[in-house]
Parts: structure tokens; C-alpha cells; sequence
């Protein structure tokens, strides 16, 4: 009888670390367990973030490095103002572009970073000035149907 209830006990706590490596692996995954002294915020203002909220993606190149994790609107300018927090490894140019882009169709937004070419990177806490909002699928599908081809700054 000792040994079936040896067996149990092992078998039971076998069970129990691996649902709490489970666990820690998924609250990783998610960045539940993240660093906080290994990334640092940028600020932008949007016209538009349809479909971001704080948690959402910020991609660079397809390759996740960062976070929302904030978003307001601005009752001085209308705009939405979001708080992104990015790895402490990667360094962008002042010249760099943010935008909210679409994993396609059915798919949702992310945040993309396009960095740019000057020599001199944002610094913890500084404002990415170059900003693209969301665009209305929408939008587009009446433009598109209504026969506007012509670009909106174009003289007839």
C-alpha cells in the first residue's frame, strides 16, 4: 500500500509542476513576466488607431518588439495619443515612422515601426513625430465603387 501511495504522490506533484511551467511559459508569452527595466516607452499622436488598444502588437520588420500600453485621446488636439513600450535593444532613429497597419482583410492591427536613416536615435519617453492612422477598409471600398480614382490633391 506504501508504494501505490508513493507512486500517487510523485505522479500528483509531476502533474502540478507541469501545470505551473504551463503557466509560467503562457503569463511569458504574454508579457505578464516581462522586465520592465528591459524596454522604454515612445509616444505618438494618431488620427486615427481603430482597432488598437493597449496590449496590441508593435512590429518592426514582422518581428514583435514591444507593446501598447497605453491609449487616450488628446481633448486639446482630437488626436488619440498612445503610449508604446519597446525592448531596450532596439534603438530607433529620430526619423522614424510609426503606423497602424493590418494583418490583412479578416485580420487584425498591429502597430508598425519603420525606422528611418538619421544618426541620432529617440530617446526613453520622446514623441515619434511621422504618424499614419488607420485606414478604413470602408473607406476605401467606396472610393473605389464611387469611381474616385483621382488623387485627393490633384487640380482638375
Amino acid at each position: 500500500m506504501m508504494a501505490e501511495e508513493r507512486a500517487e504522490i510523485l505522479t500528483g506533484a509531476a502533474v502540478l509542476a507541469l501545470a505551473i511551467g504551463f503557466v509560467v511559459y503562457a503569463a511569458q508569452g504574454v508579457g505578464l513576466l516581462a522586465d520592465s527595466s528591459a524596454s522604454y516607452s515612445l509616444t505618438a499622436s494618431f488620427r486615427s488607431i481603430e482597432g488598437i488598444s493597449v496590449g496590441t502588437d508593435v512590429r518592426l520588420a514582422g518581428v514583435k518588439v514591444g507593446t501598447v500600453t497605453d491609449v487616450a485621446l488628446n481633448p486639446a488636439t482630437f488626436f488619440a495619443d498612445a503610449t508604446v513600450s519597446l525592448r531596450s535593444d532596439v534603438l530607433l532613429p529620430v526619423d522614424s515612422t510609426i503606423l497602424v497597419s493590418s494583418e490583412g482583410l479578416l485580420g487584425g492591427n498591429f502597430i508598425e515601426l519603420l525606422p528611418g536613416g538619421a544618426l541620432e536615435n529617440l530617446e526613453p519617453g520622446a514623441e515619434i513625430e511621422d504618424t499614419q492612422g488607420a485606414v478604413s477598409l470602408i473607406t476605401l471600398l467606396l472610393k473605389f465603387v464611387g469611381g474616385d480614382t483621382a488623387p485627393a490633391d490633384a487640380q482638375p
